[in-house]
């Protein structure tokens, strides 16, 4: 193999474990192999839709999805790049699975540090039955533990040279959509990243997402009486239900983990509560879900709820009023809006952390100020 071979596979290799984080030979292994094998079976879209073999709904969706990314990038101002021109098909239903671990009376998630994502609430594997171990081992430490599949991850654009981020089966059959949401929210990535901050990473894609689908809406879908327009409110519309009822949850929850008055401190009385809390969130939710005409997409969620799942929710949740906010402060002008927040990312943490919380603008964020970190493309 050629030296130049070698360095993109070393470069390669570092990105998968950054990505996934290394304890040990076993998972930088198997980081590393997922990684490449995802990489090796992409090819690019225009191939796809030139082969005979496709099936015809596979290259409608491809072909809208190559309509999806040039909005992101005409309309949005998010990267142009290699990434999502290149499709892979997986034969899996996940491209990887993610473990996240809480303690029993807590919402804090364990984290994982890696060299370039930084500290993390998650551990990511390429194989379920690896990830489910993980979190068997988690659990005889006493950590309450949620293992879930994810759809898509961002490499942060670092591996652009070799296609960037492909189009996966994991996600391609997605309605519309959410398809294009999934899209803008993975490119948001490529945007501002802040290392170790996955609570601000999450929540400014998120931001991205939920504003760009409602103009790429605005623009492709019409009318409000669009049959796209209609599937993706309606399916967006119980996920806003149901994450409000979440967050309330944690909210209840967390109450009950940072009291320091009377029997409430006593950890098993903090236990009793939580008990209850649970309880009265699968009862709220049981109503909610009676009217959603026999809609059941959240069950799997709710029967295995627990501080881990609740506090890796909180990530994509808590701050996205915040970035609302500042991308109405920046005149809905996305350029702007992404050199505010990646000022923001370059702030210490506990900067970043008054922002998300109060969602109270700083004096700067509105003025023209040099961006000194530049987009990565």
């Amino acid at each position: 193999m050629a030296w130049t071979a070698h360095k993109k596979l070393l470069a390669a290799a570092l990105t998968a474990v950054s990505l996934t984080g290394c304890a040990d030979l076993g998972y930088y292994w198997q980081s590393v192999n997922g990684h490449l094998t995802m990489l090796h079976a992409a090819r690019p879209v225009n191939d796809w839709l030139g082969d005979a073999q496709t099936p015809v709904p596979l290259k409608n969706r491809l072909a809208l999805a190559q309509r999806i990314r040039r909005f992101a990038v005409t309309d949005l101002g998010l990267p142009d790049n290699p990434s999502y021109q290149r499709y892979a098909d997986l034969h899996r239903s996940a491209v990887v699975w993610n473990v996240v671990a809480a303690p029993a009376l807590s919402l804090t998630l364990k984290t994982w540090c890696f060299p370039v994502a930084g500290c993390v609430g998650y551990r990511g594997y390429f194989s379920e039955a690896e990830a489910r171990l993980e979190a068997d081992r988690l659990a005889a430490e006493g950590l309450e533990t949620s293992v879930y599949g994810v759809p898509a991850y961002s490499t942060l654009g670092w591996m652009n040279w070799a296609g960037g981020d492909p189009l996966l089966s994991t996600f391609i059959g997605y309605p519309d959509g959410e398809l294009a949401r999934l899209v803008f929210h993975e490119l948001a990535h490529q945007v501002a990243y802040a290392s170790g901050d996955t609570g601000f990473n999450e929540s400014f894609a998120t931001a991205v997402e939920r504003l760009g689908v409602q103009r790429w809406l605005d623009a492709q879908a019409g009318a409000a009486g669009d049959p796209t327009r209609q599937a993706y409110e309606r399916f967006d519309g119980r996920r806003r239900q149901f994450r409000a009822l979440a967050a309330n949850t944690r909210a209840e929850l967390t109450a009950i983990y940072e009291s320091n008055e009377g029997f409430a401190h006593d950890p098993r009385a903090q236990a009793a509560l939580k008990t209850i809390a649970m309880q009265h969130f699968r009862e709220r939710y049981a109503q909610l879900r009676a009217t959603w005409n026999g809609y059941a997409g959240y069950d799997p969620w709710v029967a295995r709820a627990n501080n881990a799942s609740f506090g890796a929710q909180a990530a994509y949740d808590e701050g996205v009023p915040a970035f609302e906010a500042l991308f109405e402060r920046e005149g809905r002008d996305w350029q702007r809006f992404y050199s505010a927040v990646r000022r923001l990312a370059a702030l210490p943490r506990d900067e970043r952390d008054a922002f998300l919380k109060s969602a109270a603008l700083p004096a700067w964020a509105g003025m023209a100020q040099p961006d000194h970190l530049p987009l990565r493309q």
